[in-house]
């Protein structure tokens, strides 16, 4: 039985922060330095009264009208964040009640970055035990809220959106023809947010000592990337009797563009169509890669029968892959 993708969905909140704009924020971001090191020109932070709950719900909205789909033939609703509206309840049931989803059980998964394809992996477990179920598989991050304007080189890259795809029983030869998801808890330190949880709760000392902020080792993800990364990448295709030439189109998260750039070459994807929203969006956790398939969708560059490959790599570390035949 073939599992796919049905219907895309993306939202942006309205804000856009240039780099020019983000000087009042990063006294010390030079525009031209965060452009050049990044290739980030602009993001996106959303409005006070939004949150990761708020950004979700209107994904889901567009995904569901592009897959043809009602709320209430909705059967789970998975949502991906590591920045969620609060600690419970699941944003994922928040969600539900914003969009009529009645039907629907709701839960939340937390990969970081490389969230999306986790939560895909569990919908196609969920159709394929199920296969007249829908899944609603959505990614919201909002990490304007935890970045320290004091740190130039974390600050200047992350922006706020969501994505969310309609997952279900798609015609044979179509949909997900293989996943890979992996984590190395060895390299935790990399990515992480001290306080607020179970170890270090939230107090006015955590808040005085900035535990609250994200925290990122940004040259240890570059080299963990580069080394942990393409091998992944190779497997999956080896083991579906593929070559790197057979892909079609190359969608990222979109962490950086110097280090995309540099994964591209890696793994030998340059006749593959790389999809990048960086430039415009910066990197949006979770749903960075959400937000660049459904554009790539809504502008018609993913054609039926195509081969496209979706790469998410966060905090954790987290890894996951997935290799898609795309059909209308």
């Amino acid at each position: 039985m073939a599992v796919g993708i049905l219907g895309t969905g993306s939202y942006l909140p309205a804000r856009v922060v240039t780099n020019v704009d983000l000087r009042t924020l990063v006294p010390d971001a030079d525009p031209e330095w965060v452009a050049r090191k990044t290739l980030i020109e602009a993001r996106r932070f959303a409005a006070p009264e939004e949150a990761a709950s708020d950004l979700a719900a209107n994904a889901a909205r567009a995904a569901l009208e592009r897959a043809g789909v009602t709320a209430d033939e909705i059967d789970y609703i998975i949502v991906s964040t590591s920045t969620g509206d609060s600690p419970q309840p699941p944003t994922s049931n928040l969600v539900q009640d914003m969009i009529g989803a009645t039907r629907a059980a709701c839960f939340d998964v937390n990969a970081v970055c490389a969230g999306f394809v986790f939560a895909l992996g569990v919908a196609n477990g969920l159709v394929r035990t199920d296969p007249d179920a829908r899944v609603l598989v959505i990614a919201s991050d909002i990490y304007s809220r935890i970045l320290d304007f004091g740190d130039r080189r974390t600050a200047v890259l992350f922006g706020d959106g969501a994505g969310a795809a309609v997952v279900g029983r798609v015609p044979d030869g179509y949909g997900i023809v293989d996943l890979d998801l992996s984590s190395r808890g060895e390299a935790n330190g990399l990515i992480y947010v001290k306080g607020g949880g179970s170890r270090l709760p939230a107090s006015p000392e955590t808040v005085e000592a900035g535990d609250h902020y994200f925290r990122m080792n940004g040259r240890g993800v570059r080299d963990f990337v580069a080394s942990a990364v393409p091998p992944a990448l190779d497997e999956l295709l080896l083991r579906n009797e593929l070559k790197p030439e057979d892909v079609d189109h190359f969608v990222p998260h979109q962490a950086n563009g110097i280090m995309l750039r540099e994964l591209v070459e890696a793994v030998g994807f340059q006749n593959a169509h790389t999809h990048l929203t960086l430039p415009r969006y910066g990197n949006v956790g979770s749903a960075s890669l959400p937000v660049t398939l459904d554009e790539a969708n809504r502008n018609g560059s993913l054609r039926d029968g195509q081969l496209v490959l979706l790469a998410g790599f966060g905090g954790g570390m987290s890894m996951g892959a997935c290799l898609l035949r795309w059909g209308r």
